[in-house]
């Protein structure tokens, strides 16, 4: 398990149009994930200490956003071959314990990650209306463990800032997590 952290924010670079399969067996698009006022796409998965410990966070970030006109998705990249946790039949079980208020996709080729740079899990990208990057940053000060509960929400804070500006904050702390679990070439 290898800690990853992500790049710089790269500002106004568009978001790639993407047609996966959700845990409720329908496939999503871009287009079907996006608010009117911004889109939040997640890469996360199951197995990983640093998703697990802001999980519950995701969940009630995301919900909150659905109210300043934000969607959300979440893509689950890993090759589940090392990691049997990882699998899709997992990935429907984990979404139905959580209660995931967005559809939980698999990107079984990984072409979408290698398209967004996604280099960890979690690794969170930010856009606005016109589905212009303007976040690639933590969710808060939660590492392997869960920061306490009165943590800044990074996160929720800047997605909020651009449902409602259309630019999130100059000064992002960068997401930290497992590195994605490539297939071998």
């Amino acid at each position: 398990m290898a800690q990853t952290e992500t790049p710089v924010c790269d500002f106004g670079r568009k978001a790639i149009d993407f047609s996966l399969p959700g845990v409720d067996g329908k496939t999503w698009t871009l287009a079907q994930c996006r608010g009117k006022n911004g889109l939040l796409v997640m890469f996360i998965c199951n197995h990983c200490p640093y998703v697990k410990a802001v999980q519950e966070r995701i969940v009630r970030d995301a919900r909150e956003l659905t109210e300043y006109g934000v969607g959300c998705v979440a893509i689950m990249s890993n090759d589940p071959t090392d990691y049997p946790e990882d699998s899709f039949d997992n990935m429907k079980k984990v979404a139905a314990a959580f209660h995931y208020p967005f559809p939980y996709l698999h990107d079984a080729t990984q072409e979408v990650a290698r398209a967004y740079g996604a280099v960890c899990t979690p690794d969170f990208f930010g856009y606005n209306s016109n589905l212009e990057l303007q976040y690639r940053g933590r969710p808060d000060a939660s590492r392997k463990e869960t920061a306490p509960p009165d943590t800044r929400r990074d996160l929720f804070e800047a997605m909020r800032q651009i449902a409602q500006t259309g630019r999130g904050p100059e000064q992002q702390i960068p997401s930290m997590g497992c590195s994605i679990k490539w297939r071998d070439a």
